[in-house]
């Protein structure tokens, strides 16, 4: 069993508020929970209106099946996220 993780970090310039970061959360995580089948949440920026923090996890039998999925999650949220993806950090265990 394999647990593949990644943390992202989006930078969101047209956000004025924890409000409009909110909006832009809710949005990409359900997009993406619709789309896949993941642990997905937000972490470490909760109080910092431009600066969006997304851990997302799957858990899988096949090591590099499971590499291809996250690889896919992180080009889908990128394409669908109302902001800028600055930062990726993977985690394999």
């Amino acid at each position: 069993m394999y647990i593949l993780s990644a943390k992202l970090t989006f930078y969101i310039s047209h956000s004025e508020s924890l409000k409009d970061k909110r909006k832009v959360r809710r949005s990409l995580i359900d997009k993406t929970t619709h789309k896949f089948n993941l642990s997905i949440a937000e972490l470490d920026t909760w109080d910092v209106h431009k600066t969006l923090t997304i851990g997302i996890a799957i858990v899988t039998g096949d090591f590099s099946h499971g590499r291809d999925v996250i690889d896919e999650i992180i080009r889908f949220m990128e394409d669908n996220a109302d902001g800028e993806l600055t930062e990726i950090e993977k985690a394999f265990h």
